[in-house]
This record gives C-alpha cells, sequence and structure tokens, in this order.
C-alpha cells in the first residue's frame, strides 16, 4: 500500500501542532511579559511538534489507523462539479423558503402579541 499520504498526514499534523505551540507561546509571553528569545522558543515549538509527530510515526496501531482511513478515502464517491452547484442550489432555495416562512410566522406572532398586550 502506498504511505505517502500517511507520511503527509502526519507531517501537516506536525506542522499544525507547530503552529498552535507558537501562537500558544506568543500568547503566554504577551500576557506574561516579553519574550526572552524568539529563536529560542521557536526552535522549541518547532522541537516538540516534530518529537509528536515522530512518536505519532512510530506508533503502529496510530499509523495502521491513518492508512485504514486514507484507503477508505480512496473508496468515497465525490461528487462532480454539476451536483455540487446542483445541490448547493438546492441548499439556498430551500433556506431562502423557510427563512420566508419564519419570517411571516413572526411577523403573525408579532402582530397579534402587539394587538393582545399595550
Amino acid at each position: 500500500m502506498d504511505k505517502k499520504w500517511t507520511y503527509l498526514l502526519f507531517a501537516v499534523g506536525g506542522l499544525v501542532l507547530a503552529y498552535l505551540l507558537l501562537k500558544s507561546g506568543d500568547w503566554a509571553w504577551s500576557y506574561y511579559g516579553t519574550k526572552p528569545n524568539e529563536l529560542l522558543i521557536d526552535s522549541l515549538a518547532f522541537g516538540i511538534a516534530g518529537a509528536a509527530a515522530v512518536v505519532a510515526l512510530r506508533n503502529e496501531r496510530l499509523v495502521t489507523l491513518a492508512n485504514e482511513v486514507t484507503l477508505e478515502l480512496t473508496k468515497v464517491s465525490w461528487p462532480t462539479r454539476q451536483e455540487t452547484f446542483a445541490a448547493t442550489i438546492v441548499v439556498i432555495v430551500t433556506v431562502l423558503i423557510a427563512a420566508t416562512y419564519l419570517g411571516l410566522c413572526d411577523y403573525v406572532w408579532s402582530f397579534f402579541s402587539n394587538k393582545i398586550t399595550p
């Protein structure tokens, strides 16, 4: 089985974790004071994220699960552009009809409520 998508999944996960750690570090240092050494903090964030990605890659159950997920995604029947466009139009029309109906119900309810309570 081709594992390139699995490795890409773990790489993207590591980058997302690094981004979250960088933003969390920025927030923490802005709350508690100025950053002592930006390069050190950034290197630490990327180091932790890289280590987490490597640990995740060495976990056989997690790699097996990721491989099964990518295998199942290859079986998915993705809609064509025309099907997506048609479904979008159906959703928009349905939302407009529902909004109009609820707006009318609200107007009628408001009208009678104002007649009952001065």
